[in-house]
């Protein structure tokens, strides 16, 4: 019996310990998206974000991409790489760097690091195009609370990644999407580790369904 109460003790406290940690995460991807960190460096990223039917860019990827069209014409950087979303991933970079050239950044100054589906791909791929001309900074333009998990699997692929959200009010989120996107943000952090610490697949692949079907 007595063995019995330390098992259901220590579960308890383990628990709680968990918790407590993911409320923490919390906590820290609200508090990264307050945070402009935008400074000069070798690239402006655009992470992509939902294309319309009408293969227009959607609202989210609007304004990440007129933000990072700030950037660029502040002199921040000298060229920007624009990536995509879900299965339209490469359509998405496509449409970013459209609507960048039609804002006024040249043609040459833009790049695709497309062909991926999620945030650690696009980290990959970016990474990848950076590689390849010798870049190792970039600023990286996202939803405010999206920039932690992309600051941390860019940092993960070698890339000193300066985090600029579209917009760095994020009280100003309606309170109820607020909540959903960032513990939707913090199971996007998570659930990659979880798979490396060889977790059953069917439980991971809940996770990507509540980050990825509706990002």
């Amino acid at each position: 019996m007595r063995l019995f109460r330390y098992v259901v003790a220590a579960l308890g406290f383990v628990s709680l310990s968990v918790i407590a940690l993911f409320l923490k995460l919390c906590l820290d991807i609200d508090r990264q998206g307050r945070v402009d960190q935008a400074q000069p460096a070798d690239a402006i990223v655009v992470l992509g974000a939902q294309v319309l039917p009408n293969s227009q860019a959607g609202p989210d990827l609007e304004a990440r991409t007129a933000h990072a069209v700030g950037l660029y014409q502040a002199g921040l950087a000298p060229r920007a790489c624009t990536g995509g979303v879900k299965g339209e991933r490469s359509a998405a970079a496509a449409v970013a760097g459209n609507l960048a050239s039609s804002l006024g950044v040249p043609q040459e100054a833009i790049f695709l690091a497309d062909g991926s589906w999620k945030t650690q791909e696009d980290a990959v791929q970016t990474a990848a195009v950076m590689a390849q001309h010798g870049w190792q900074t970039a600023i990286v333009v996202s939803h405010p609370l999206h920039v932690y998990r992309a600051k941390l699997f860019f940092e993960r692929e070698g890339i000193v990644a300066y985090t600029s959200p579209t917009t760095t009010d994020v009280d100003g989120i309606a309170q109820p999407w607020r909540t959903y996107y960032t513990v939707r943000e913090g199971a996007g952090v998570l659930w990659p580790y979880l798979e490396r610490m060889g977790f059953p697949s069917h439980w991971t692949a809940r996770l990507q369904k509540l980050v990825y079907e509706h990002h």
